[in-house]
């Protein structure tokens, strides 16, 4: 299954709230994940232009979306972005088709 990264910031008001009663989210991302036949493999928390990170792995980029989309519909977070993870065999497959590929730039 692809292995996607996401990265997300919690709005004032969220912080707010888990500062009145910590909560490990790990627990929630988990559940939702799971639902969609995916797994949790991290959830941390940093410093920086983002609040947090998760590593999933899902069944799909269906199914990753409609779990990113329910949670930023959620209202909790001020921005969510989620990259699809590529292994080195994928992106070395790519390589080799993009040699096959016969691009020919605008004008040319």
């Amino acid at each position: 299954m692809p292995l996607y990264l996401t990265r997300f910031s919690y709005t004032p008001e969220t912080w707010a709230r888990l500062i009145a009663n910590p909560e490990d989210r790990r627990t929630a991302a988990q559940t939702y994940i799971e639902s969609v036949g995916g797994k949790l493999h991290g959830f941390w928390y940093a410093f920086g232009p983002h609040d947090g990170y998760n590593l999933w792995e899902a069944p799909d980029n269906v199914s990753i979306a409609a779990v990113v989309l329910a949670i930023g519909a959620g209202g909790a977070l001020s921005s969510v972005e989620t990259t699809v993870l590529m292994t080195v065999d994928e992106t070395l497959d790519a390589l080799r088709m993009a040699g096959q590929v016969r691009y020919k730039p605008p004008g040319s």
